[in-house]
């Protein structure tokens, strides 16, 4: 009768020990499938997005240069017409990531600023400048520099940037919906990120 007894016990321990076991494993492959998924989807989203943009300025130029005191002024001007494309971008690909596999996390470490590019097509008119007052290289490296700076308030005032965000964020919500479907949890600036109003935070137009 012990002989049974102990016979049913050491039974029951190896189907409990391998139970056990084969339980672990499979944690253990979903938790491998898991981190390859997430993976994957960071590899997906390594990429540039943009928003691009035409904007035009119209720039009046005018210096005026005293000589001999104040009894002779020289004069130049310029009318100058910008026609710029300008494009808003992410690089995606230098989003720093770094996922905790233990504790079920995906932390998002840094975004990147936006990428403002501006290509400007300078046309000039109604050109004319004393002889003792004549247009140079530093003139116009000035109007090119005025005309920049009026450009990007331009479109900081314009929907570019919010729109070059709102694909951003519509990116990032890919991880929230991942991680949520898992039961992982996602992390910005050491904020679980329940909603994408946390990136908002720090992403202004």
């Amino acid at each position: 009768m012990k002989k049974v007894l102990a016979g049913v016990i050491i039974t029951l321990t190896v189907i409990l020990v391998y139970r056990s076991c084969a339980n672990d494993a499979k944690k253990e492959t979903v938790l491998e499938e898991n981190s390859m998924l997430i993976q994957q989807q960071i590899k997906n989203v390594s990429k540039l997005i943009v928003t691009e943009g035409h904007f035009a300025e119209v720039y009046n130029y005018r210096d005026s240069k005293t000589l001999f005191g104040d009894f002779i002024t020289a004069d130049k001007k310029a009318l100058v017409v910008v026609n710029a494309d300008v494009s808003v971008a992410y690089d995606l690909s230098k989003v720093a990531f770094e996922v905790n596999e233990e504790n079920k996390t995906l932390f998002i470490k840094n975004i990147p600023e936006p990428e403002i590019k501006i290509n400007p097509d300078f046309e000039y008119y109604d050109v004319s400048a004393d002889y003792l007052n004549q247009f140079e290289a530093s003139d116009h490296n000035k109007i090119k520099r005025n005309i920049n700076n009026a450009l990007l308030q331009k479109v900081s005032a314009s929907s570019l940037k919010r729109n070059a965000r709102n694909r951003l964020l519509s990116e990032l919500s890919k991880f929230l919906v991942l991680t949520n479907s898992m039961g992982w949890t996602l992390v910005y600036n050491d904020t679980p990120v329940e909603d994408l109003s946390v990136f908002g935070q720090t992403l202004v137009d």
